[in-house]
Parts: C-alpha cells; sequence; structure tokens
C-alpha cells in the first residue's frame, strides 16, 4: 500500500509539471508569421498594436521557457466614467474588470500572478531616465510560455474587447518580459512537490 501511495503521488506531481512547464516547444516560424499576421490585421482595423519589430523579436528568440512579465501601472485619477454605464468609479475597480477575465484566461494555462505592489514614493534612485510620471503600481505575472502569451493576449480578440476598461483606468503604462535570476520565495513547482510528499505521508500513516 505504502508504494502505491508514493507511486500515485509522483505521478500527480509529473501530471501537473507536465500542465505547468508544458513541452517546452519553441516558436515554429509558421507560428510567428500567423500571429505577425494577426498584428498587422488588428493594425489596419484601428486597434494600438505593440511595435511589431519588437513582438516578432520577442518570438523569434523563443526557448520555449516560462517568463515573467512586468507591469507598471499609473491610474487615472478616481473617479472615472465606466466605459459601460457612464457612471463614476474608482480606476483601480474598473481596471479589475480588465484583469479578472483575462487573468482567468491565464491561470487555466499555468499562469497567474507572482506579486502586485503599491507605489509607496517616487523615485529614490533614477539615471538618465524621464521625470518620475507618478507609479501607482507593479504587478509581475508568470507565462507558462512565449506562445501562451501570445494566444492570451495580443493575438486573442476577446483580450481587445477587454481594453476599453484598461483604458479607461489607466493614465499610462508599459509591461517588459523578464527572466528570474534569483528568488526567495517556494515556486509552484517546489509547493505542489511539498504538498503531494506531506499528502502521502499522512495518507500512509493512517492506513498503517
Amino acid at each position: 500500500m505504502a508504494i502505491a501511495i508514493w507511486v500515485g503521488a509522483f505521478v500527480a506531481y509529473i501530471v501537473f509539471r507536465l500542465w505547468y512547464d508544458g513541452l517546452r516547444k519553441p516558436l515554429t516560424k509558421g507560428e510567428i508569421a500567423d500571429f505577425i499576421q494577426l498584428l498587422e490585421q488588428r493594425a489596419t482595423s484601428g486597434v494600438d498594436t505593440q511595435d511589431l519589430a519588437v513582438v516578432r523579436k520577442f518570438m523569434e528568440e523563443d526557448d520555449g521557457r516560462d517568463f515573467i512579465m512586468v507591469n507598471i501601472l499609473q491610474f487615472n485619477r478616481s473617479p472615472v466614467k465606466h466605459p459601460d454605464t457612464g457612471k463614476d468609479a474608482r480606476a483601480d475597480a474598473v481596471l479589475s474588470e480588465y484583469f479578472r477575465p483575462f487573468m482567468g484566461q491565464v491561470m487555466r494555462r499555468a499562469g497567474h500572478p507572482v506579486l502586485s505592489t503599491r507605489a509607496v514614493g517616487g523615485y529614490l534612485d533614477a539615471w538618465n531616465t524621464p521625470p518620475d510620471p507618478g507609479w501607482h503600481a507593479a504587478g509581475l505575472i508568470r507565462y507558462r510560455s512565449r506562445r501562451d502569451c501570445m494566444q492570451l493576449s495580443l493575438a486573442n480578440a476577446e483580450f481587445y474587447k477587454l481594453h476599453k476598461y484598461k483604458i479607461a483606468a489607466l493614465q499610462q503604462t508599459f509591461a517588459f518580459p523578464s527572466r528570474t535570476q534569483m528568488g526567495l520565495y517556494a515556486s509552484p513547482r517546489v509547493t505542489v512537490a511539498l504538498v503531494l510528499a506531506l499528502a502521502a505521508a499522512l495518507l500512509q500513516l493512517a492506513l498503517t
């Protein structure tokens, strides 16, 4: 029985890792061409898209691994006009109508928030940068792959339908992809392994 319990825990962890990490296959040239074509179509239809050269380079350098998107936000002064009702609303409440459905899609693909912070002061150190415009918040989001990022955001029609909430809530924002070099927190890979090991150990004790 003990062997079956630990084998079950091991299999469950392998299944989790396959979902969380994916197959780590870089984007193909065909996929890149398709995504660029979609972005070009949105640009001609009046949708404000990113610099295509930057997006193309990001996709061409894909290594199939996960990454962290760093988002810096400055809210419009509250109250703002709600895009649907026209009533006054807090800017952060309006932004949540963009964030919640989008993040739901991200989490179904093993992405998740890593960190969400509020600014408590202006620049304490800056070098050759424009003056601080008054950033209010920063957020880090983990994507399983660049393919997921493209499918969920830039090439996703539903993503653009939510943009009205982001535009109403934010004065300005920017985002750039990054790769974790050091972290003093337990990633889901470690957390899930520990939880499964604890569950297996407790189950074994309960059955002996």
